[in-house]
């Protein structure tokens, strides 16, 4: 990762998520974890979009910087960027949100904004944390990732990552056990038709979809 560090600012972030794709091929290869992705729709790798996925698990992460090659960050909390040399990784790797106070929560809105700009897409998990339960696919959704496309007029891609769980329970980093991991890609949702004033409809049909998704591919008790 350091190596990437003297080929300048302007490329560094590309440069280091880059490699960590290639870390996380080589983690899956090791680990036994057979990654594949599925798409149910065409997606246009061109387009910037909003990704938003189900998250339960540690493992997600590794699957998300190995999705298609377009420019996508992750939403990263900036907790995370003040560990030591990790951080200095982790802030070229993610577009990080500090919530600690009014003044910082809008700098982190203006820079998901900018990466947008630069069709560069953002991956979030609308649930915000892990869902914790396998009777249900999905805990509710907050609004941020839905405001945001619809204020940028960028499509959402609705993302579900079926096998994490089974890879490694989010109870323990010791579950870990090699196996399939599936990726798949929902119909995208345009958001051209919708204001925010809409924006609850738009909610409810990604979560919707996500959910139909999820019973598709896995059983939960309450189907």
């Amino acid at each position: 990762m350091f190596l990437a560090i003297p080929l300048g600012k302007e490329k560094l972030s590309a440069h280091v998520y880059f490699i960590c794709r290639y870390w996380a091929k080589l983690l899956y290869f090791f680990m036994g974890i057979r990654h594949q992705e599925i798409f149910e729709a065409p997606h246009d790798f061109n387009r910037a979009h909003v990704f938003v996925g189900n998250h339960n698990s540690y493992m997600d992460i590794p699957s998300i910087v190995q999705l298609k090659h377009q420019p996508i960050r992750p939403l990263g909390k900036f907790e995370s960027s003040k560990i030591p040399l990790f951080g200095l990784i982790y802030r070229q790797a993610v577009v990080m949100v500090d919530r600690s106070d009014p003044d910082k929560r809008a700098q982190s809105l203006r820079n998901l904004k900018a990466a947008l700009e630069k069709h560069i897409s953002i991956f979030l998990f609308p649930e915000g944390t892990f869902s914790m339960t396998e009777d249900y696919p999905l805990k509710s959704f907050y609004n941020g990732a839905f405001k945001l496309a619809i204020e940028m007029k960028v499509p959402i891609q609705p993302v579900l990552l079926i096998d994490s769980i089974d890879r490694m329970h989010y109870s323990s980093v010791f579950s870990l056990t090699p196996g399939k991991h599936r990726v798949v890609y929902l119909k995208t949702v345009e958001v051209s038709g919708y204001t925010m004033d809409k924006m609850e409809d738009l909610k409810d049909l990604v979560f919707q979809q996500m959910e139909e998704g999820l019973r598709r591919y896995r059983k939960y008790p309450n189907s």
